[in-house]
């Protein structure tokens, strides 16, 4: 991983208008990892994606973050669950045509 591969967490912070505190509670339920180089916190720039569906589901929908934590962990489950439905589909595809 390089530093371009990295977000200075209050850099993030400003651009959303977030508070840095946030993140950190993010951390603390293990929704994210931050990195620290330097004295500095960073997020990776592959959790954005995640880390923005957070924001939206706690300032839009108004959840916290214990049901943050739930509703991240259902859906990691249901992304696992169709790549094994996928998975499988692929076998009896294959199967099928012999």
């Amino acid at each position: 991983m390089t530093k371009e591969d990295l977000i200075l967490i209050d850099h993030f912070c400003q651009h959303h208008g977030i508070e840095p505190d946030f993140i950190v509670a993010l951390k603390e339920f293990d929704l994210i990892e931050i990195l620290v180089l330097e004295e500095k916190q960073y997020i990776e720039a592959a959790e954005l994606a995640k880390i923005e569906k957070i924001i939206r589901l706690h300032h839009e929908l108004e959840i916290n973050l214990e049901g943050i934590d739930i509703i991240m962990n259902l859906l990691e489950q249901l992304d696992h669950y169709k790549s094994q439905l996928t998975s499988a589909r692929n076998k009896l595809d294959f199967f099928e045509k012999q």
